[in-house]
Protein backbone atom coordinates (compact mmCIF):
# COMPACT_ATOMS: atom_id res chain seq x y z
CA UNK A 1 0.00 0.00 0.00
CA UNK A 2 1.29 3.46 -0.92
CA UNK A 3 1.82 5.95 1.89
CA UNK A 4 -0.75 8.91 1.72
CA UNK A 5 1.55 11.08 3.38
CA UNK A 6 5.21 11.54 3.60
CA UNK A 7 7.73 13.63 5.48
CA UNK A 8 10.27 14.47 8.13
CA UNK A 9 9.16 14.57 11.60
CA UNK A 10 12.00 16.70 13.74
CA UNK A 11 13.53 17.95 16.78
CA UNK A 12 10.25 16.14 18.80
CA UNK A 13 9.84 18.15 22.47
CA UNK A 14 7.83 15.47 24.40
CA UNK A 15 6.05 16.69 27.60
CA UNK A 16 4.11 13.91 29.32
CA UNK A 17 1.83 14.24 32.19
CA UNK A 18 -0.08 11.42 34.32
CA UNK A 19 -3.50 11.64 34.55
CA UNK A 20 -6.25 10.19 36.15
CA UNK A 21 -7.79 7.30 33.73
CA UNK A 22 -11.71 8.77 34.02
CA UNK A 23 -10.36 12.27 32.02
CA UNK A 24 -9.65 10.07 28.80
CA UNK A 25 -12.31 7.69 29.09
CA UNK A 26 -14.61 9.01 27.44
CA UNK A 27 -12.36 9.74 24.21
CA UNK A 28 -11.32 6.16 23.86
CA UNK A 29 -12.79 4.38 20.85
CA UNK A 30 -14.07 1.44 21.03
CA UNK A 31 -12.16 -1.96 21.19
CA UNK A 32 -8.95 -0.67 22.51
CA UNK A 33 -7.60 -0.07 26.10
CA UNK A 34 -5.58 2.75 27.76
CA UNK A 35 -1.58 2.15 27.45
CA UNK A 36 -0.28 2.37 31.05
CA UNK A 37 3.17 2.46 32.95
CA UNK A 38 3.68 2.64 36.41
CA UNK A 39 -0.32 2.04 36.81
CA UNK A 40 -0.85 5.51 35.46
CA UNK A 41 -2.14 7.02 32.37
CA UNK A 42 -0.77 9.94 30.21
CA UNK A 43 -1.37 12.61 28.21
CA UNK A 44 1.61 14.35 25.79
CA UNK A 45 2.06 17.65 25.01
CA UNK A 46 4.01 17.18 21.98
CA UNK A 47 5.79 20.27 19.34
CA UNK A 48 7.56 19.48 16.34
CA UNK A 49 8.17 20.16 13.25
CA UNK A 50 6.62 18.99 9.84
CA UNK A 51 9.94 19.48 7.21
CA UNK A 52 9.22 18.56 3.19
CA UNK A 53 5.44 17.23 3.60
CA UNK A 54 4.27 15.34 0.61
CA UNK A 55 0.39 14.00 0.03
CA UNK A 56 0.80 10.93 -2.58
CA UNK A 57 4.06 12.46 -3.35
CA UNK A 58 3.20 15.79 -4.38
CA UNK A 59 4.84 19.06 -2.03
CA UNK A 60 2.60 21.92 -2.17
CA UNK A 61 4.12 25.24 -1.80
CA UNK A 62 3.55 26.22 0.98
CA UNK A 63 2.17 23.20 2.56
CA UNK A 64 5.94 21.73 3.29
CA UNK A 65 7.31 23.02 6.72
CA UNK A 66 5.07 23.83 9.37
CA UNK A 67 4.99 23.36 13.27
CA UNK A 68 2.59 21.45 15.20
CA UNK A 69 2.15 20.86 18.68
CA UNK A 70 -0.65 18.31 19.40
CA UNK A 71 -1.84 17.12 22.59
CA UNK A 72 -2.32 12.97 22.31
CA UNK A 73 -2.98 9.92 24.67
CA UNK A 74 -1.65 6.43 24.38
CA UNK A 75 -3.72 3.80 24.17
CA UNK A 76 -3.39 0.09 22.74
CA UNK A 77 -5.07 -3.02 20.81
CA UNK A 78 -3.70 -6.59 22.03
CA UNK A 79 -0.11 -6.15 21.35
CA UNK A 80 -0.76 -2.64 18.79
CA UNK A 81 0.68 0.45 20.79
CA UNK A 82 -0.44 3.71 19.25
CA UNK A 83 -2.23 7.18 20.04
CA UNK A 84 -5.25 9.34 20.09
CA UNK A 85 -4.96 12.99 19.54
CA UNK A 86 -7.33 15.10 21.58
CA UNK A 87 -6.47 18.14 19.48
CA UNK A 88 -4.01 18.90 16.63
CA UNK A 89 -2.85 22.64 16.28
CA UNK A 90 -1.03 24.21 13.11
CA UNK A 91 -0.37 27.28 11.38
CA UNK A 92 -2.26 26.51 8.30
CA UNK A 93 -5.52 26.60 7.75
CA UNK A 94 -6.02 24.47 4.60
CA UNK A 95 -3.77 22.26 6.36
CA UNK A 96 -6.63 22.17 9.16
CA UNK A 97 -9.22 22.20 6.80
CA UNK A 98 -8.32 19.09 5.08
CA UNK A 99 -7.48 16.58 7.85
CA UNK A 100 -10.79 17.61 9.56
CA UNK A 101 -12.88 17.18 6.15
CA UNK A 102 -11.38 13.56 4.88
CA UNK A 103 -9.61 12.66 7.81
CA UNK A 104 -11.80 13.27 10.48
CA UNK A 105 -8.69 14.64 12.53
CA UNK A 106 -8.80 17.05 15.50
CA UNK A 107 -6.85 19.92 13.78
CA UNK A 108 -7.24 23.55 14.78
CA UNK A 109 -5.34 26.35 12.79
CA UNK A 110 -3.62 29.32 15.03
CA UNK A 111 -0.84 31.64 14.98
CA UNK A 112 1.92 29.49 15.73
CA UNK A 113 5.80 29.31 15.20
CA UNK A 114 8.97 27.65 16.06
CA UNK A 115 12.52 27.63 16.11
CA UNK A 116 15.44 25.45 16.47
CA UNK A 117 19.07 26.72 16.98
CA UNK A 118 22.27 24.40 17.72
CA UNK A 119 24.84 26.64 19.42
CA UNK A 120 27.97 25.64 21.98
CA UNK A 121 26.63 21.87 22.21
CA UNK A 122 24.03 22.57 23.14
CA UNK A 123 19.86 22.08 21.30
CA UNK A 124 16.82 24.82 21.82
CA UNK A 125 14.10 24.00 20.65
CA UNK A 126 11.06 26.77 21.18
CA UNK A 127 7.52 26.90 19.88
CA UNK A 128 5.38 30.11 20.13
CA UNK A 129 1.60 29.82 19.74
CA UNK A 130 -1.30 32.79 20.20
CA UNK A 131 -4.68 31.50 21.45
CA UNK A 132 -7.70 33.74 23.10
CA UNK A 133 -5.44 36.50 23.04
CA UNK A 134 -2.50 34.69 24.51
CA UNK A 135 0.69 33.67 23.55
CA UNK A 136 1.92 30.36 24.70
CA UNK A 137 5.75 28.79 24.69
CA UNK A 138 6.94 26.10 25.08
CA UNK A 139 10.72 25.47 25.25
CA UNK A 140 13.36 22.52 25.74
CA UNK A 141 16.71 22.78 26.41
CA UNK A 142 19.28 19.70 25.77
CA UNK A 143 22.59 18.70 25.25
CA UNK A 144 23.34 18.40 21.72
CA UNK A 145 24.64 14.36 21.86
CA UNK A 146 21.95 12.19 20.00
CA UNK A 147 21.87 8.90 22.20
CA UNK A 148 19.48 5.40 21.64
CA UNK A 149 17.45 4.97 24.55
CA UNK A 150 17.18 1.21 25.56
CA UNK A 151 13.50 -0.49 24.50
CA UNK A 152 12.42 -0.83 28.24
CA UNK A 153 13.25 3.04 28.59
CA UNK A 154 10.80 5.35 29.90
CA UNK A 155 11.73 7.73 26.17
CA UNK A 156 10.88 4.50 24.51
CA UNK A 157 7.69 4.07 25.61
CA UNK A 158 6.47 7.17 24.66
CA UNK A 159 7.87 7.66 21.61
CA UNK A 160 7.56 5.04 19.91
CA UNK A 161 3.95 4.24 18.08
CA UNK A 162 3.33 2.36 15.29
CA UNK A 163 -0.31 3.10 15.13
CA UNK A 164 -2.62 6.32 15.06
CA UNK A 165 -6.36 5.32 16.27
CA UNK A 166 -9.43 7.86 16.05
CA UNK A 167 -12.93 7.56 14.71
CA UNK A 168 -15.04 8.61 11.74
CA UNK A 169 -17.75 10.58 11.38
CA UNK A 170 -19.92 8.36 12.31
CA UNK A 171 -17.99 7.65 15.64
CA UNK A 172 -16.90 4.32 14.26
CA UNK A 173 -13.06 3.19 15.60
CA UNK A 174 -10.67 3.95 13.22
CA UNK A 175 -6.78 3.17 12.59
CA UNK A 176 -3.96 3.97 10.32
CA UNK A 177 -0.02 2.90 10.69
CA UNK A 178 2.92 5.28 10.77
CA UNK A 179 6.23 3.95 10.05
CA UNK A 180 9.34 5.24 10.66
CA UNK A 181 12.95 4.21 12.03
CA UNK A 182 13.57 4.51 15.70
CA UNK A 183 14.40 7.72 17.03
CA UNK A 184 17.25 8.80 18.92
CA UNK A 185 16.81 11.42 21.63
CA UNK A 186 18.93 14.48 23.26
CA UNK A 187 19.45 14.88 27.09
CA UNK A 188 17.17 17.44 28.68
CA UNK A 189 18.90 20.01 30.04
CA UNK A 190 16.28 22.84 30.95
CA UNK A 191 12.25 22.63 29.98
CA UNK A 192 9.63 24.90 30.59
CA UNK A 193 6.00 24.82 29.57
CA UNK A 194 3.90 28.30 29.80
CA UNK A 195 0.75 27.25 28.60
CA UNK A 196 -2.68 28.27 29.93
CA UNK A 197 -4.00 24.78 29.49
CA UNK A 198 -7.58 25.96 30.04
CA UNK A 199 -7.56 28.30 27.53
CA UNK A 200 -5.71 26.06 24.92
CA UNK A 201 -7.17 22.66 25.25
CA UNK A 202 -10.81 23.96 27.42
CA UNK A 203 -11.58 24.22 30.77
CA UNK A 204 -11.40 20.12 31.73
CA UNK A 205 -7.91 20.10 31.20
CA UNK A 206 -7.18 23.44 33.44
CA UNK A 207 -5.89 20.84 36.13
CA UNK A 208 -2.86 20.74 34.33
CA UNK A 209 -2.03 24.09 34.58
CA UNK A 210 0.92 24.07 37.47
CA UNK A 211 1.34 19.96 37.43
CA UNK A 212 4.77 18.35 37.05
CA UNK A 213 5.75 16.24 33.82
CA UNK A 214 6.01 12.68 34.71
CA UNK A 215 8.23 12.37 32.19
CA UNK A 216 10.22 15.33 29.37
CA UNK A 217 11.88 14.09 26.20
CA UNK A 218 13.38 15.58 23.14
CA UNK A 219 13.47 13.13 20.03
CA UNK A 220 15.74 14.14 16.96
CA UNK A 221 12.87 12.52 14.84
CA UNK A 222 13.13 11.34 11.15
CA UNK A 223 11.51 10.83 7.87
CA UNK A 224 8.01 9.29 8.32
CA UNK A 225 5.32 7.15 5.90
CA UNK A 226 1.92 7.51 7.34
CA UNK A 227 -0.71 5.05 5.50
CA UNK A 228 -4.68 5.38 4.44
CA UNK A 229 -6.70 4.95 8.02
CA UNK A 230 -9.51 2.42 7.98
CA UNK A 231 -11.76 0.24 10.43
CA UNK A 232 -10.34 -1.09 13.50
Amino acid sequence: MRPFLTARWVDLCLFTYAVPPDVLAPRLPAGLSLDTRDGHAFVSLVAFDFLDTRVFGVGWPGFRNFPEINLRFYVRQGDRRGVVFIRELVPLRTVAYVAQAIYNEPYQAVQMESRVQRESGRIEAVHRLRVGRKVHRVRLLAADAPFRPSDDSVEHFFKEHRWGFGSDTQGRATVYEVIHEVWNCYAVQEYSVELDWAVVYGDEWAFLQDATPYHVAFAAGSPIEVYPRGAL
